[in-house]
């Protein structure tokens, strides 16, 4: 009987090319490709409000698919990504705004000017790692809170600044279903981008410097090198998200960015799963849709006896805040790998059964 007969039930990989392989197997190349069907004819299925949530996990998505770079690949704490996710939304309305560059063009260039101010942000938080590198992010978070307060020639000051909406052959991309595209675009062009770079030298680089930075050091890696440049890139994607936010909302305040998002951004890549970079969509995802599935419960329980006993229907703001907080903890606890690691475990389950133990 031919080999060919039987259905592997293990992980076969005996060549470089199929270790270097994008996907796993086929299967995982038609389930992403499915998923991708499935979004681009979403539209056509839900309402707004549906795609407006799939909106924000797009670029939510891409802004923690940069953290994860940071923190999850290279094992450099930041708390402060929620500004460079603003300055590219302030970047890409300056540009279009004041030099009428065609937003299609200013959210790529001012992506690009995020990653240079991330760039001078890393060369001194590269030389310091841990605890101290955590209060260095935290002092660039209210370094450039500051500079977004007093930079009315950029950001618009207090009153904000208004962001032009998309338009490519005079053909505007102002509504939701519209939209979509332009993000689904941009989601799955960083995510091809970021899963060819884990596959390239400086991505293995990354994770060297993350699992032992003095063996990676005596290998001859440039940890200076590698960590100022996770940040470049962590920014780079910070900003592309930030400019699909400005952009979608045609409006960007300087109260949104502060420290509470960036504690949201590291929320979206622990739940999602450190380093990886499907689960950074996950993660996403996940902190996205939390508030809304607390809101309908609280909902759900308003007029009952439950609500008359602790006010639920007064307190849904602090519930919706609450539950990051203990979602965080939670997960930390008892899945501390994250979606992205489960969701490979149950594969992994159906691909070797019936021995999956």
């Amino acid at each position: 009987m031919s080999l060919k007969k039987f259905r592997p039930c293990g992980d076969y990989r005996t060549s470089y090319s199929s270790d270097m392989s994008m996907f796993e197997d086929k299967g995982s190349f038609y389930l992403t490709l499915a998923g991708i069907l499935l979004l681009a004819i979403s539209p056509f299925l839900f309402d707004s409000y549906i795609i407006s949530l799939l909106i924000y996990i797009g670029f939510y998505g891409i802004a923690a698919l940069g953290l994860n770079i940071l923190v999850g690949c290279t094992g450099q704490i930041s708390v402060g990504h929620a500004v460079f996710f603003g300055f590219g939304a302030f970047a890409s309305a300056w540009l279009s705004n004041k030099f009428f560059v065609p937003v299609w063009l200013a959210i790529p260039t001012a992506a690009l000017m995020t990653a240079f101010v991330g760039l001078i942000f890393g060369i001194p938080a590269a030389r310091v790692k841990g605890l101290y590198l955590a209060i260095a992010t935290l002092a660039a978070q209210f370094i450039m809170e500051d500079f977004f307060s007093r930079a009315a020639w950029f950001t618009g000051g207090v009153d904000g600044a208004s962001a032009e909406p998309m338009k490519i052959f005079n053909f505007y991309f102002d509504t939701d279903q519209k939209y979509f595209y332009i993000v689904l675009f941009w989601l799955i062009v960083s995510f091809v981008l970021v899963s060819n770079l884990m596959r390239t030298r400086d991505g293995r680089a990354f994770l060297a410097v993350r699992d032992h930075y003095l063996s990676a050091e005596m290998m001859g890696i440039n940890l200076m090198k590698y960590r100022i440049l996770s940040f470049g890139i962590s920014s780079f994607f910070a900003g592309l998200g930030g400019a699909l936010y400005g952009h979608y909302l045609n409006f960007v305040s300087i109260e949104e960015f502060n420290i509470q998002l960036s504690i949201f951004f590291l929320a979206m890549i622990i739940i999602g799963g450190l380093g990886s970079v499907r689960g950074s969509l996950m993660g996403a995802a996940f902190m996205v849709l939390l508030p809304e599935i607390m809101d309908f419960l609280t909902r759900s329980l308003s007029e009952t006896s439950i609500d008359q006993m602790l006010s639920l229907s007064s307190a849904i703001p602090f519930i919706k805040e609450a539950s990051i907080g203990l979602v965080i903890i939670l997960f930390l606890i008892f899945e501390p790998n994250g979606l992205a690691y489960r969701w490979g475990q149950i594969r992994a389950w159906f691909k070797l059964y019936p021995f999956s133990y």
